[in-house]
C-alpha cells in the first residue's frame, strides 16, 4: 500500500487548474493552426486568428483564457494500492479548486442549487469522478468546463435497430442543432454504451483523451473520422460565421450495454479546450 498525502493532492490540483485557466496545451495551439491554414471563410479565418492571439495574450498577461472560468472538473484515476493520509480525497480536490479560482481571479459559476440559484462564492463544489484502477498511482486530470458548450450537449436511449446510422445522425443532428452557441470549433466527446448514466460519463471522459488521438479501437477511429468529416460539412464555421472547420476533433468511447439498449451521449466542448493532467 502507498500513501498519498491530501496536501500534495491539494497542491496538485490548484497548480493544474490555474495553468489550464491561463493557457491552451501544444495540442489545442496546433489543432487550431492546422484549422487556420485548411479555413476557406475569411471571417472563420479571423476568428480562428483571434483565438491564437487570445492565448498569446492570456499566457503572457497572465489572464484567464475566457470570462467563463468554467466549472471545475476532476477525473481521478485512483489505484488501488492508493491511501489518502490526513485528509479526505474530495475535500483535497475542492480545497484545490478553492484556492485557485481564489488565487488566479478566476469568475466563480458554481451555485449551491439548481433551483435557489445562490453562488458559493468559491467555484467548490468541483464535480469529481474517481475510478478505481490497478496500482499505487493517482492520475489527476483537472478541467473547466464552460456553460455555453455544456449547455448544448446531448443524450438519448436510441434502439438497437438504429444502429451506427442513428448514433451518426445523432451526434450531427446535435452539433447542427448548437449552431454557434458553443463556441466552435469543438470538440466533441462521444458516449456510445453503458446505461443512462454511465453514456453521459463516458462522454465527458472521452474528452480528457490527448486532442485528436484516434480511438485505438479501429471501427471506432473510423466512425471518429465519419462523423468529424460531416460535422465539418455543415457550414457552421468557427464561432457559427461560417466556413469549413466546424469541430477539432472526434472522441468516441464505448461501453458494454444491455441486449435492449443503445444509449448515446454528446458532451461538446467550446475551442477553449482548458485541462491539465498529472500523476502523483
Amino acid at each position: 500500500m502507498r500513501t498519498v498525502k491530501a496536501e500534495d493532492i491539494r497542491d496538485l490540483v490548484e497548480k493544474l487548474a490555474l495553468e489550464a485557466a491561463f493557457s491552451l496545451g501544444d495540442r489545442e495551439i496546433t489543432a487550431l493552426k492546422r484549422a487556420l491554414s485548411i479555413e476557406t471563410s475569411p471571417q472563420g479565418k479571423q476568428v480562428l486568428q483571434t483565438l491564437i492571439d487570445n492565448n498569446e495574450a492570456a499566457e503572457a498577461r497572465h489572464l484567464p483564457l475566457c470570462q467563463d472560468c468554467g466549472s471545475a472538473l476532476v477525473w481521478i484515476e485512483r489505484g488501488d494500492e492508493v491511501a489518502i493520509e490526513d485528509g479526505s480525497l474530495a475535500d483535497a480536490v475542492n480545497e484545490g479548486i478553492r484556492r485557485a479560482y481564489a488565487k488566479g481571479y478566476l469568475r466563480k459559476s458554481i451555485l449551491r442549487g439548481a433551483l435557489d440559484r445562490v453562488n458559493t462564492g468559491d467555484n467548490t463544489p468541483a464535480f469529481i469522478r474517481c475510478e478505481c484502477v490497478p496500482g499505487d498511482r493517482l492520475h489527476i486530470m483537472v478541467a473547466a468546463k464552460g456553460g455555453g458548450s455544456e449547455n448544448t450537449s446531448a443524450l438519448t436511449m436510441l434502439t438497437p435497430a438504429d444502429g451506427r446510422e442513428g448514433i451518426v445522425n445523432f451526434v450531427v443532428d446535435t452539433v447542427e442543432q448548437a449552431g454557434g452557441k458553443p463556441c466552435p470549433p469543438l470538440i466533441l466527446g462521444v458516449g456510445i454504451g453503458g446505461n443512462f448514466e454511465g453514456v453521459a460519463l463516458l462522454a465527458k471522459k472521452a474528452l480528457f483523451r490527448p486532442l485528436g488521438d484516434p480511438n485505438p479501437v479501429q471501427r471506432l477511429a473510423d466512425l471518429e473520422h465519419e462523423i468529424l468529416d460531416l460535422v465539418n460539412d455543415l457550414g457552421i464555421g468557427p464561432m457559427g460565421l461560417g466556413g469549413r472547420v466546424t469541430a477539432l476533433a472526434v472522441h468516441v468511447e464505448e461501453a458494454p450495454c444491455h441486449i435492449a439498449s443503445l444509449p448515446v451521449a454528446v458532451n461538446i466542448e467550446c475551442h477553449s479546450h482548458r485541462h491539465r493532467e498529472a500523476e502523483l
